[in-house]
């Protein structure tokens, strides 16, 4: 058995993802790699490459060099910076997941984890528990990449056999490292300020109801649709996976639980259309009968573990 590589390991779930697979394989046989040195949020005997996704015979090198038979494959540009920047969005998310897949068909690579997201959603879609398969019309750069993502994926394990494995993430949310650039970073940057200041400018209406996870509940849902069975992992395309859904107001309401004196306002910007463009909930139950999937983290213990870390 080979080695696992991490491509964006200094991004939101790269961190946790390489602490939890180096606690589980031991840090040796975990490989953190980014396009920028990775200066914090490093794990103690995890050796960190510095590679750009798009560079296909570094990583081929790279691969090769490391004995890598897992490609975690989190470089991304995230939906509200991708639509600042369409062109290097739609190069780096499609071309990378390419040169991936290509090695994994010359069998370089034995398995690959890409994240796809809710965002692969439109204004078409139904809004509430959102069905695994359904109308999939998204109208921001980073869904449409995350779509021809998942098609593409689809395609080279029907076509050539590659074990590649996929879930729709929701917002994720985590104080170990900054967020990202994505319409759901509000509910990360609600606790900063409201540490800091008790007071909060969100960028989304207060009704903006949205799927969301704790960040371990994500990595535990990574971790385990890769240790899966192959025969277990019915779509190849991505998984729905549910958190809990839930918008401003709510979350205001139960940071208030904590530190009454709370204040919020509103202030709707271009990432409200966003917003209202995914869905408020999504059916993740393809996901809990093939590979046992269970989320774990409720909202007042989100804000409990939130505003303890962030203390620390």
């Amino acid at each position: 058995m080979g080695n696992k590589l991490v491509i964006g390991s200094s991004g939101q779930i790269g961190v946790e993802l390489i602490e939890q697979l180096s606690k589980i394989h031991g840090p040796k046989k975990v490989i953190g790699s980014d396009i920028k040195p990775v200066l914090s949020n490093k794990v103690e005997g995890v050796e960190y490459l510095l590679l750009d996704v798009l560079n296909k015979a570094k990583l081929l090198k790279v691969i090769k060099d490391y004995n890598i038979s897992e490609v975690y494959l989190l470089a991304a540009l995230l939906s509200a910076v991708a639509e600042k920047n369409v062109q290097l969005a739609w190069d780096l998310n499609m071309q990378g997941l390419f040169n991936v897949l290509e090695l994994a068909k010359d069998k370089h690579i034995h398995k690959i984890f890409w994240p796809s997201s809710i965002a692969v959603f439109g204004p078409t879609s139904p809004k509430l528990n959102t069905p695994q398969t359904t109308i999939l019309e998204p109208s921001t750069v980073y869904g449409i990449s995350k779509m021809a993502g998942e098609r593409w994926c689809e395609y080279y394990h029907n076509k050539y056999g590659v074990d590649v494995r996929s879930i729709r993430y929701p917002g994720l949310i985590s104080y170990k490292s900054a967020p990202g650039g994505g319409t759901t970073d509000y509910a990360v940057d609600i606790f900063i300020q409201a540490l800091k200041s008790k007071n909060y400018t969100c960028y989304l209406r207060n009704d903006a109801k949205l799927p969301m996870m704790y960040m371990s509940d994500a990595i535990r849902a990574t971790i385990e649709i890769m240790e899966a069975p192959p025969s277990s992992i019915k779509i190849r395309s991505s998984y729905n996976l549910s958190g809990i859904s839930f918008d401003p107001n709510e979350i205001t309401n139960a940071i208030r639980r904590e530190i009454p004196e709370f204040k919020i306002k509103y202030e709707p910007d271009f990432r409200q259309q966003i917003a209202e463009s995914w869905p408020n909930s999504v059916d993740d139950s393809c996901a809990k009968t093939d590979w046992k999937w269970e989320n774990k983290v409720g909202l007042q213990e989100i804000v409990k573990k939130m505003l303890k870390g962030l203390s620390q």
